[in-house]
């Protein structure tokens, strides 16, 4: 279909998975700090470098030609399923914080820190998105 086409070409398919990255890694984020009085919790992650690592990779296997899949292969965190959805897994993270005495590893400070970068991100993606679509809308009203 010729919406689709357009939609997914050039960068709307990286975006539209940032979103939904930045979407599970909000939700880790929320249950880390939810469990965090919780004893014996280890905390959850994403990787966000294995995400833009997953991401450039996807591009680079596309090339220019825009009707060629978006796939996008992270190892077990972040994958593209058959269906063209983009499915995403957290990992424990690993032992770099201190474990607390009642065996817990999150580190509130280090959760804060997450959140800000995670916002900031989905911030910048949903404004070049809602200006793409604001563009879209004025071609097809025919408006300038």
């Amino acid at each position: 279909m010729f919406v689709s086409r357009i939609a997914d070409g050039g960068a709307t398919p990286a975006l539209v998975a940032t979103m939904t990255f930045n979407e599970a890694r909000l939700r880790t984020i929320a249950e880390n700090v939810a469990n965090g009085s919780t004893p014996g919790y280890r905390a959850k992650q994403l990787d966000t470098k294995g995400f833009q690592s997953a991401l450039r990779n996807a591009f680079d296997n596309r090339g220019k030609d825009a009707s060629k899949p978006f796939i996008i292969d992270g190892g077990e965190q972040v994958r593209t399923d058959k269906m063209g959805a983009l499915r995403v897994k957290p990992s424990l993270a690993p032992v770099e914080n201190v474990l607390f005495h009642d065996g817990t590893n999150m580190s509130i400070e280090k959760q804060m820190s997450d959140l800000a970068e995670t916002s900031m991100s989905n911030e910048l993606v949903s404004t070049v998105l809602s200006g793409y679509f604001s563009g879209l809308r004025k071609a097809i009203r025919g408006s300038v």
